[in-house]
This record gives structure tokens, C-alpha cells and sequence, in this order.
């Protein structure tokens, strides 16, 4: 075995106490990242403090840049090197990214963004959690893109959706974003670390000579950058070997076309999901993040009073499992959707059922209670 094995051999099949942020950055190195960039906020910064301790251990590296600009430019850099890599931020921080967000989208670079949310607007209540950033993973950086973003809502599923993103950001050669939340990244609780060989880490599909940089098939192999390859990479409009051509409208046309179809036409691939309870259901509620947990035990608690009540949680917060919420939307006769924000993704599910849409909305940093989701539900 490698360095890499050897020290996670230690890790495997025990039991931790860990926060969600910890177990974020130990999943990034089960996930096989090398290379970590970032810069310290508030609640991520436990990410890098972990993570800058472990991945020497693994011959990997982690640099602080001096700003969340300068991060993700260095995370993107590292990559095309050959890095597998990595950046976690908060809600200002997510904000500076965006236009580098948009720029790796163009480039196709494999690389993971972790967004531990916190209330907002600006500097906002910068200890305290929330889920404001939704549609700004969605539709942050400008032009038509497609986007992943995966939502845990544990701390075993920071550790296991950590390397999932690992895995479609280089399936689908794209950012990956892991769309936390305060209160889930200091969150402490039980984690049991899988064995090595139940871990399957999606190699990156490296290019030939012959291979085109950015066409030939829906998601082209990657060159990168010491490989003896000629690579012409640019933000700009660019034909399918790298040069740019910011004139032709069909030489756009064809590319982001195909940025956006390598997610769109893998979406049912993509969507994953927790439901419960929905045999029976007449009434449904969506949840995801911190707020699924209370979320859960309201319906719980509401099925004993004998309440035909379904519930959906969401891993998947884009692409939007929109062919499963439209089907839920048929079954049931409203939709409750507990949120920490004034409503993003309640405005989203709206968009794809008939039925109607009951947002219960709850900012300032504190989780709903089950009382307040059960009582909101009661009056309405």
C-alpha cells in the first residue's frame, strides 16, 4: 500500500465524535483530495484547520491564500496540474467565488466547493447558520450553466456525500458544490468511518493525443497540464480544442449546450433522495439540511395523531428532482416546506406541482423547533 492507504488504514471501521465541518474534511481525504486552498470564515473554518493537518499524512498539500478570489483560482490552477482538490468557504466568501465558479464551469475542471452556510445578507450573523445560499449555488455566476450540489444533513453524511462530490465532479468533469449549513458543520455527533475497500473513488478519465480537450463526446477527457499535451485553456468561447472563437454564435451555442446537457441529460442519475411515510400521505413536506431533522420529527410526531403525512428530504438540491416532486405533487393535496430562508426552494417546487406550496420559513440563526413546524402546519 501506498502513504495514502497506509494512514487511513488507522481511520477505518472506528467510531468518532466528530463535527459535521471535521468529518467534511476527513471525507475529502477519504475522497482521495491532495490539494486544498482557502481562507479562514466562520463556520467553515474547522474544514481547513482539519484538513491542513491531514493532508501532509496522505503527501497532499493545503495553501492559505490571502482571499476566497485567490483560493478558488489556486484550487482551479492545482487541478489542471493534476491535483484533485478542494476549497470550503461561507456565504461572503461563496459570494467572492462566484465568477472563478463560473470559470471552472467553462474550463470543465473536476474540483470540490464546500458552502457552509451562515445568515446573510453581508456579514450578516456570522456565527449563526441558515440556507440562504440555495439559489445562489444554482444561478451565482452568470450565463446558462447546469450545477451540482449535494445537501447533507449529519455528520456521517458530511463524511459520505464529501466523496461522493469528489466522484461526479470527476465523472462529470465539473465543479461539485457540498451545500452545508452552519448549524450541520458544528453539529456533533457519532461517525463511523467505512472500511478502504468499500470506497470506490472514481479515477479522472485522462485524455490521448488524439483526444479534443473540450468536444468529441458529451464529457471529454481530461489533459492536464506536464502531460506533454498541447492545452489552449480559456474562460472565453472556445472551439472544441481550447482556441477561442467569441464571434460564432454556433461555436457558443454548441459548447455551453453541451456544458449544460453532460448534468441535464444525467439528472435522474444524479437526484438522490430520502423518503418516508408516503404510502398513505395526503399532505407532504420537503425539507433538506438542519431543517430536515426537526422536519422529520414533526411528521413523526403528526402521524400519531393519526395524520396522513409523507416526507421527502432532499440529498440532491440540484439538479432539482423535479420528475419526483411533480409525481409527489399528484399524490397529495399540499406541500409544507420547512426552510431556513424566507422560501428559495419552496419557490422552486412551486414551479412543478399544481398543488399548493406552504413555505415555513424560519432566519435570524436558530433551527425551527418540531413545535413551531407542527403548529405551522396545524393552522394552515
Amino acid at each position: 500500500m501506498g502513504l495514502r492507504e497506509d494512514y487511513l488504514k488507522k481511520f477505518e471501521g472506528k467510531t468518532y465524535f466528530w463535527l459535521g465541518d471535521e468529518a467534511c474534511a476527513y471525507g475529502g481525504v477519504f475522497g482521495g483530495c491532495n490539494f486544498f486552498t482557502g481562507y479562514p470564515i466562520t463556520p467553515a473554518s474547522e474544514v481547513a484547520e482539519v484538513i491542513s493537518g491531514e493532508l501532509p499524512n496522505v503527501g497532499g498539500y493545503h495553501v492559505q491564500m490571502e482571499d476566497e478570489i485567490a483560493s478558488i483560482a489556486a484550487l482551479i490552477g492545482g487541478v489542471w496540474a493534476g491535483a484533485r482538490g478542494m476549497t470550503a468557504t461561507s456565504g461572503p466568501g461563496f459570494s467572492l467565488m462566484q465568477e472563478n465558479i463560473g470559470y471552472a464551469i467553462m474550463t470543465e475542471t473536476p474540483c470540490v466547493i464546500v458552502d457552509v452556510q451562515r445568515s446573510g445578507p453581508s456579514t450578516g450573523q456570522a456565527t449563526k447558520p441558515a440556507q440562504g445560499d440555495v439559489m445562489q449555488a444554482r444561478w451565482g455566476t452568470h450565463g446558462d450553466h447546469n450545477i451540482i450540489a449535494l445537501a447533507p444533513n449529519s455528520v456521517q453524511e458530511c463524511f459520505d456525500l464529501m466523496i461522493r462530490c469528489f466522484n461526479l465532479s470527476e465523472e462529470y468533469r465539473t465543479p461539485v458544490i457540498l451545500l452545508m449549513d452552519g448549524e450541520i458543520g458544528h453539529l456533533r455527533e457519532r461517525i463511523t468511518v467505512p472500511s478502504l475497500k468499500s470506497i470506490k473513488l472514481k479515477k479522472r478519465k485522462k485524455g490521448k493525443k488524439k483526444d479534443l480537450l473540450f468536444g468529441g463526446e458529451l464529457i471529454p477527457p481530461f489533459k492536464e497540464i506536464g502531460d506533454g499535451h498541447y492545452l489552449h485553456v480559456t474562460g472565453s468561447t472556445h472551439k472544441e480544442n481550447g482556441i477561442r472563437d467569441v464571434e460564432s454564435q454556433k461555436v457558443h451555442e454548441k459548447l455551453v449546450t453541451r456544458l449544460y446537457d453532460k448534468i441535464e441529460k444525467n439528472r435522474e442519475k444524479l437526484v438522490d433522495l430520502e423518503e418516508k411515510w408516503m404510502d398513505d400521505a395526503k399532505i407532504a413536506v420537503i425539507s433538506y439540511g438542519a431543517a430536515a431533522r426537526p422536519t422529520e420529527g414533526a411528521v413523526a410526531l403528526l402521524r400519531k395523531k393519526r395524520k396522513k403525512i409523507g416526507f421527502m428530504r432532499l440529498r440532491t438540491i440540484w439538479p432539482f428532482p423535479r420528475e419526483q416532486v411533480r409525481a409527489l405533487g399528484k399524490k397529495v393535496k399540499k406541500i409544507y416546506v420547512p426552510e431556513m430562508n424566507l422560501g428559495q426552494l419552496s419557490r422552486e417546487i412551486e414551479r412543478f406541482v399544481d398543488c399548493p406550496v406552504v413555505g415555513i420559513p424560519k432566519i435570524g440563526g436558530i433551527v425551527h423547533t418540531i413545535r413551531e413546524i407542527t403548529t405551522a402546519m396545524e393552522r394552515s
